[in-house]
């Protein structure tokens, strides 16, 4: 644990950490709150709080990398305040929106998000040295897992005891707050050495989203894409059972063993590579069809759940370590933009392989799905691996080239002692 506490000793860091958990748990609990609000409050269909909630998802994975370009060009305070205004002016407004405007407003809230996950990835790269980074990136990991536990639970039990839009205007509220107080923290998102790389000009993206980079990210929508499908699976599992009171009960398990799970991976000696992580995972998740009742789909979720926060650190670690600084804002907000499309993408492709044969085809489709992303991330980073290698020989070439000349003008001892 020397690794946890060289990290939250640094300086910034806890109070970053908590107050980026507010905004982060506020953030996940929006499409509940929306979709409470739509059933409960204007007495309308889940399909058309599915609308709403499919409208703001599409407005966060399109607005993820326009805010870190933002973020790169104007800095993270001036984001952070112009998206905190915009959050408060929509949930002020939800309750008094009809429904058309509403769908629309939704997209427009999601594309302006308040960007505490990008920010507090960039935050993190910039305030940490390399052998601190994936304790760091493991935190931020199990503060993912803690929002995804936390938020829409809180919700919900609050929907039952409050009108629907007074937690609509609550969920606001704490997106607001979490917002304003990374803003005030205002941490760093380039490190010392890095504060002069916006003056020396954005590098081209074919320098930078190359093979390496599309690995990554291809690897970050498998990840989402499985998870959103084991959720789904795991419903359609227990309601075959009879059993589907039980299901926040798994989920609770899942999400206590991915906390596990990233505490324990952030505390290792040594790395492994994210294909390798994600590959296991899908491999796991495979088998757990074969549990019938909650209790052996408890048992099966442990697996799932040690390696799910391991798998989204590493991708967190390989996008801040493959961005050059000055495009980090937007190489993060791509990240988060494949994020949000596997949490779309996953559920209706489980939900398809449900349909078409019984519920344990679908932690099949989850875990075919992040071996398929896993492969593909293997074959492209040693598509990059194979490009950099000529390119570092073709470089000490140069290097030797160079050396020959300033070695022949020199005496034979001189040149003795300046050969490497």
């Amino acid at each position: 644990m020397t690794g946890y506490r060289q990290v939250l000793a640094l300086p910034g860091m806890a109070s970053l950490l908590g107050v980026s958990l507010l905004a982060r748990t506020a953030i996940t609990a929006d499409v509940m709150a929306l979709t409470m609000y739509i059933v409960l409050g204007l007495h309308m269909t889940y399909a058309a709080a599915g609308g709403v909630a499919a409208a703001l998802t599409a407005g966060v994975a399109l607005g993820g990398p326009l805010l870190g370009r933002m973020i790169d060009r104007r800095g993270l305070r001036t984001v952070l305040l112009a998206t905190v205004v915009l959050q408060v002016v929509f949930w002020l407004s939800v309750p008094i929106l009809p429904y058309g405007i509403l769908l629309g407003a939704a997209f427009a809230a999601g594309l302006l998000m308040v960007p505490a996950q990008s920010a507090t990835r960039q935050a993190i790269t910039a305030m940490t040295t390399a052998t601190q980074r994936r304790a760091a990136f493991a935190l931020e990991s199990v503060q993912g897992e803690l929002s995804y536990i936390v938020g829409p639970a809180v919700v919900i039990l609050c929907a039952a005891a409050l009108s629907p839009g007074v937690v609509a205007w609550g969920v606001g509220a704490a997106i607001a707050l979490g917002g304003a107080g990374i803003a005030l923290l205002n941490p760093p998102v380039r490190a010392a050495n890095e504060a002069d790389a916006g003056a020396a000009g954005r590098p081209p993206r074919r320098e930078w989203l190359g093979a390496g980079m599309i690995a990554v990210l291809t690897m970050a929508l498998g990840a989402t894409t499985l998870l959103s499908g084991v959720d789904l699976a795991i419903v359609a599992t227990l309601r075959a059972a009879g059993q589907v009171s039980w299901a926040a009960g798994v989920v609770a398990v899942f999400g206590v063993a991915s906390v596990a799970g990233g505490l324990i991976y952030g505390a290792l000696s040594r790395p492994l590579p994210t294909w390798l992580l994600l590959g296991l995972l899908g491999l796991v998740t495979i088998p757990a069809g074969l549990a019938h009742d909650w209790p052996w789909l408890c048992v099966a979720m442990v697996g799932t759940g040690l390696l799910t926060a391991p798998t989204l650190s590493t991708v967190a670690d390989a996008v801040s370590r493959l961005a050059p600084a000055s495009v980090r804002g937007e190489a993060i907000g791509l990240q988060s933009s494949a994020l949000s499309a596997g949490f779309a993408l996953g559920s209706p492709l489980v939900g398809v392989a449900i349909d078409l044969s019984v519920p344990a085809g679908g932690f099949a489709a989850a875990g075919l799905a992040g071996l398929a992303a896993a492969l593909t991330g293997c074959l492209l980073s040693r598509r990059s691996l194979a490009r950099t290698r000529p390119a570092l020989s073709d470089l000490g070439d140069a290097v030797a080239s160079d050396r020959e000349p300033r070695a022949a003008a020199l005496s034979p001892a001189a040149a003795r002692r300046s050969a490497p």
